[in-house]
């Protein structure tokens, strides 16, 4: 069966690394952008993909994007949900509504549209022919993020949620859904989303292996659990964080 992989926030950082990863482990890969069309072009020019604009905080959107995946290159048979945001670094009290509410939209309704247009178009219930899911946690969902950005650390907890209730409502239907969880990674996600472009050096020390991640180690986790090699794995939640 043609593997067909759709990647949500494909065109920079973690996401871009996992369509890659992807297509050189012989995937046909749609990238989904939202804002940076340049980028997201590039790179499915680079690996012979397809770039797909999209919110996916609007379910209007995430149909769409699957129906043009679905157009070009086939049916949707696997997921990298990794679309997200963080806000500008800030305690609680002192942080905008909208950019609450921006997070909560991306981060966890986008994912559980993504999540749920996938299922309609997988389910063997459903007459599909069955798939997989990786959805794109973080250690904050753990560790709280106090002090910085508590909204998103919410997020992700809810994102874990999804990933063990999905996991045990579809694994009947022929679905695994599983999350990867990565610490700090190096990407331009500290400087340009939250503000605070010196957070991955103070946050170095306490990160048991010392060093900061790459976004290609995170690609490589969540291209396991898409695999057949994670073929008995569902409602897990791998944590790729040097320790922390």
């Amino acid at each position: 069966m043609k593997k067909i992989l759709l990647v949500t926030g494909g065109g920079r950082g973690i996401g871009a690394a996992i369509s890659r990863l992807g297509a050189k482990q012989g995937y046909a890969v749609a990238v989904n952008y939202h804002s940076d069309k340049n980028a997201a072009e590039a790179l499915a020019q680079e690996i012979g993909g397809i770039a797909i604009q999209g919110d996916v905080s609007k379910p209007e959107d995430v149909t769409r994007m699957f129906n043009e995946t679905e157009k070009h290159l086939g049916k949707v048979t696997h997921v990298a949900n990794n679309a997200g945001v963080t806000g500008k670094s800030s305690k609680l009290v002192d942080a905008e509504i909208s950019t609450i509410r921006d997070v909560i939209d991306i981060n966890l309704l986008g994912k559980i549209f993504v999540a749920r247009e996938a299922v309609k178009r997988m389910s063997t219930r459903l007459g599909g022919s069955g798939g997989a899911i990786v959805n794109l946690s973080s250690a904050a969902a753990l560790l709280g993020s106090p002090h910085e950005y508590v909204w998103y650390a919410a997020s992700k907890g809810g994102v874990e949620s999804l990933t063990y209730g999905l996991a045990k409502e579809v694994a009947e239907e022929g679905i695994r859904v599983n999350a990867v969880v990565p610490g700090m990674i190096e990407t331009e996600i500290h400087e340009k989303s939250t503000g605070d472009a010196a957070r991955v050096e103070r946050i170095r020390p306490n990160i048991p292996m010392k060093r900061i991640g790459l976004p290609e180690e995170i690609a490589e986790a969540v291209m396991f659990l898409l695999s057949d090699a994670s073929s008995y794995t569902t409602g897990a939640c791998l944590r790729v964080s040097g320790g922390r």
